[in-house]
């Protein structure tokens, strides 16, 4: 049982052994990050996207409870307002892990503010 221990921590040496030569130092590239369905802190541009909802009491809060409970009827008519005027091109950045969320929401907030701007 002995040797057979020893192969084995002889054969885990062996690979991170020929891992480490065959690695050349230098070419490891950054990983992207994971999205997040809260806004990123450093770019400007989502910022810009969310500043709308955050200016409204509540609003994201009622977002991200409609996201998670997949329900969107908790959602108020200034929120709905809101976000209907949030430019299509800030939804892959507000929402990147479900690029469907952005227009089930707006159709939902057609029917609760009759007058938003019709679908991009």
């Amino acid at each position: 049982m002995e040797i057979k221990s020893k192969a084995i921590a002889s054969l885990i040496l062996a690979i991170a052994l020929c891992a480490a030569v065959l690695v050349t130092p230098g070419v490891a590239q950054p990983q992207p990050t994971i999205p997040s369905i809260f806004p990123p802190i450093s770019p400007i541009v989502p910022i810009k996207c969310w500043s709308a909802l955050f200016n409204v009491q509540g609003c994201v809060l009622e977002i991200y409870n409609s996201i998670f409970a997949g329900q969107f009827g908790n959602i108020g008519a200034t929120c709905c307002k809101t976000f209907s005027t949030i430019d299509a091109n800030c939804w892959p950045q507000m929402f990147p892990l479900n690029p469907f969320f952005p227009r089930l929401l707006k159709d939902n907030c057609a029917r609760i503010v009759p007058n938003s701007p019709p679908r991009n």
